[in-house]
Order: C-alpha cells, then structure tokens, then sequence
C-alpha cells in the first residue's frame, strides 16, 4: 500500500498546485464570493483544507488539537495561503516517505475533541480519509472556479498519471 499513499500524496500536491494557480487569477471579490458551497466560497474552501490538514497531521503526529473549528481561516492573503498550502503537502509527502508498510498496516491513537476523547483508527483508512477529503473540496472548489468564469482543470488522477509529476507513478 505504501506506493499508492505515495502516489497520492504526489497527486494531492500536484492537484492543489493547478487550483491554486487558477484561483490566483480571481479578483479578490469573485475569490471571497460566497457561492454556496459548504465553505461559501474559494476562499473559505481552501482555508478548511489546508486547516483540516494540519489537523490530521498533528494526530498522526500524537499531539492533541484541541477544540477544531472547520471554518478557521489560516490566512485572508492568498499568496500566504498558497506557501503554506505548498509546505504542508511537502510535509504530507515526507510524512507518507516516512512510514513502513508495518506502520501503515497498524493503528494510531489520537486525543479529540474538548473534553478530549481517545480514539484509535486504522493508520492507512485515515490516510485515505485524508486524500479523499481533499479530493472531495477541490471538487468543489472546481466547480466555483468555472461558475466564476476559470477554464476548467483537468485533475482527475488520470491525467495525473500521465503527467511528468505522476509518471513514476504510472
């Protein structure tokens, strides 16, 4: 299982780069424009990924988050957004390299909530919670993007794949 984490950690930063490349082209008014989407907009729906994120790395990590608040807003600057967005899917990409097959086969512990509950997953299920949650908001964020006039991305993992960044992979 440990090359397809790593192929999708691989896809997760190659796919956050062309949103954010396209989302860089938004007037600062189309890029907070609430447009119904859980998050309202691309702004807020960048936010919370790059938020929910963090969060599960300091749980892989066993450190406590404390009180989780998927609205938070990390940054309002878009470029801060994006250098942070790009160091944690570096982090998420070392964190994947890190890890043998008998890790990814085990459990972990993590503390959630306020009071703090235990709870003990599956390593290589939150994993695939994890890209899969990804997957699910840039999905969304797609969607804003071509409602505010953006051309449309192909980001499917194909296209991935047949990509200079996912031919190892391939």
């Amino acid at each position: 299982m440990l090359p397809h984490f790593r192929m999708f950690a691989a896809y997760n930063n190659w796919a956050n780069s062309l949103v954010y490349s396209s989302a860089s082209h938004l007037a600062y008014d189309d890029y907070t424009r609430d447009l119904g989407a859980f998050f309202h907009s691309v702004h807020g729906t960048l936010n919370h990924l790059l938020y929910t994120d963090r969060i599960w790395m300091k749980r892989f990590a066993g450190e406590y988050t404390g009180s989780v608040k998927l609205n938070s807003i990390i940054s309002d600057d878009f470029e801060d957004l994006r250098l942070a967005r790009e160091a944690e899917d570096q982090a998420i990409i070392a964190y994947i390299d890190s890890l043998s097959e008998d890790q990814l086969a085990g459990r972990f512990s993590y503390l959630r909530g306020n009071p703090p509950e235990q709870h003990n997953d599956s390593l290589s299920k939150a994993l695939a919670h994890l890209f899969n949650h990804q997957t699910h908001h840039r999905g969304q964020i797609h969607m804003m993007l071509t409602t505010l006039g953006r051309p449309s991305l192909e980001m499917d993992l194909i296209y991935f794949l047949r990509s200079a960044a996912g031919r190892p992979f391939a």
